[in-house]
């Protein structure tokens, strides 16, 4: 029997970028073996076992001779099982029951089954971005697939629940006998979702301040720090922030939604994520959880699970540290670098981080009902562990005291339908001040931009940024930040930046309340 070669393609994932990997099968003379090459892990090289078994159950004879398999380019490390579809196909066109040519320019991405059932994949939508940006528009994928892979346009999707029907759809010829397995019901293990309790911001009573802080952090995109005893309210706001911002424009919906199918957290069939996410993670989660991580190649932690939405770290000062200082980096960047020894990768990281703290470890330091039992070495030591150049970067910094029973009598002040609006108007005038810029919310823009709209301001503006540097009431840091708070509520007036804007700014940086107005 003369040597065969066949190639047919996959998809290879290295974080959110995908390369088009040339599946090549040779069936040769030699010691009867299957070779897997190309740099695949573990469960790459276990793709020989389930296509064997795939091709048997459909009554197709292995070959008893040496096969090779090459996924090149082999400098690129292969993981998961979505190359089974492609190793299949290439077989199939080896024992010529599929035509080589019914193959050519489609990518195939799918796990197989031992008795031929085609498998979803995580990965699925940045793989087909990736393919489309190769000029591949085929994709075969599994129909539970079908619809995420539809997501990107100009694509041609074909989904099939089992090989047979692929090979008959393609005008190849298969055994008529199978073996068929019932389907699954845990073939998408992902957790069962909460029941959803409706929120609204007009649920948060006796907090008019923190309110009005949490609405402008929105309408800029600014981080929050929220101080206060317990039960004052902290968690409940920031909870409350997801509801009153607007949806996704398309270029983050596929960011986002790339991020968490390759996270394995999208659910089929819901289309592309629209509402901004928001992430929660206990305090005691590691560093990895938090900024990516894991064996071989790592994969998206929750600031990146966050992107274009919320980090909110209740109980923030309970994280370690070191957790919450490698959290400097993506604040600045908007993405985050994850260095391993067989390579780096880089995810997008760009969220509105939202940090609750008590004052102190009985929560008690600045309460009007109960006195701290602390001493001030320990309410130092427990402030301490939120470092300073951590804070620097947090715009808004509110303190919170439980209300009065006046103060929760009184109406609230927004409804999340109100404050939605507000923040749509104070991002629209931001977008068009930024138009012609990479960036669209105030608190993305850089230092030099937000010095140069400062020299078309009074020069009392200025005067007075400039008296709380040299005071040691702000850095220089902190004083752009201001800028940007200032800027936003501008924005939310619909009107030029005032002496006014910045003087709340300055307050909502500081942590004062409504009392010190």
């Amino acid at each position: 029997m003369n040597t065969i070669l066949v190639r047919t393609l996959a998809m290879a994932l290295t974080g959110l970028d995908a390369h088009v990997i040339s599946v090549e099968t040779h069936v040769g003379r030699g010691l009867v073996s299957f070779n897997l090459v190309g740099l695949p892990d573990a469960s790459v090289r276990e793709a020989r076992d389930r296509v064997r078994a795939a091709l048997q159950s459909c009554g197709v004879d292995w070959f008893e001779r040496r096969i090779t398999i090459n996924l090149s380019p082999a400098g690129i490390p292969k993981n998961g099982s979505a190359f089974d579809l492609a190793i299949a196909v290439g077989m199939l066109c080896a024992h010529r029951q599929l035509k080589p040519e019914s193959t050519a320019n489609t990518v195939f991405m799918a796990e197989l089954g031992l008795d031929g059932s085609l498998r979803p994949v995580r990965g699925v939508l940045p793989a087909v971005i990736g393919a489309a940006k190769a000029g591949i528009h085929n994709v075969v994928v599994a129909q539970e697939a079908a619809a995420e892979a539809a997501l990107v346009p100009g694509i041609s999707v074909r989904g099939y629940r089992h090989l047979s029907d692929l090979v008959q759809d393609l005008g190849g010829t298969m055994p008529a006998d199978h073996i068929s397995l019932e389907a699954s019901p845990v073939a998408e293990q992902l957790p069962l979702a909460a029941a959803e309790i409706p929120t609204d911001l007009a649920d948060v009573r006796g907090q008019s301040f923190a309110a009005h802080g949490l609405i402008i952090a929105a309408a800029g995109g600014h981080h929050m720090l929220m101080m206060g005893e317990p039960g004052a309210g902290k968690t409940m706001l920031a909870k409350r922030l997801p509801t009153i911002l607007p949806d996704l424009e398309d270029d983050d919906a596929i960011d986002v939604t790339a991020i968490h199918s390759l996270a394995g957290t999208y659910r089929r069939n819901q289309g592309l994520i629209r509402r901004p996410p928001i992430q929660a993670p206990h305090h005691n989660a590691t560093m990895p959880s938090i900024i990516g991580g894991g064996s071989g190649l790592p994969s998206p932690g929750a600031v990146s699970l966050a992107h274009a939405g919320v980090l909110f770290l209740d109980e923030s000062a309970e994280f370690a540290p070191s957790v919450l200082d490698c959290l400097r980096q993506p604040l600045e960047n908007g993405h985050i670098t994850i260095h391993r020894a067989r390579g780096h990768l880089t995810y997008p990281a760009r969220f509105q981080l939202v940090l609750a703290t008590n004052p102190c470890p009985c929560g008690h330091a600045i309460s009007r009902r109960k006195s701290c039992t602390c001493s001030s070495i320990q309410q130092r030591r427990y402030l301490n562990r939120l470092s300073g150049p951590l804070l620097d970067r947090i715009d808004i910094q509110v303190t919170m005291q439980t209300p009065t029973p006046a103060a929760l009598a009184e109406p609230p002040p927004y409804t999340s339908a109100q404050a939605r609006d507000i923040v749509e108007v104070a991002r629209q005038r931001a977008r068009i001040r930024w138009e012609n810029h990479p960036w669209s919310l105030n608190a993305h823009a850089p230092s030099a931009a937000i010095r140069d709209l400062i020299t078309e301001l009074p020069t009392v503006i200025s005067d007075t940024l400039n008296d709380a540097v040299n005071n040691g009431v702000l850095s220089l840091r902190g004083a752009d930040r201001v800028l940007r708070i200032a800027l936003t509520i501008a924005d939310m007036r619909e009107a030029t930046m005032t002496l006014n804007d910045l003087t709340s700014a300055l307050q909502y940086r500081n942590g004062t309340d409504h009392a010190s107005y």
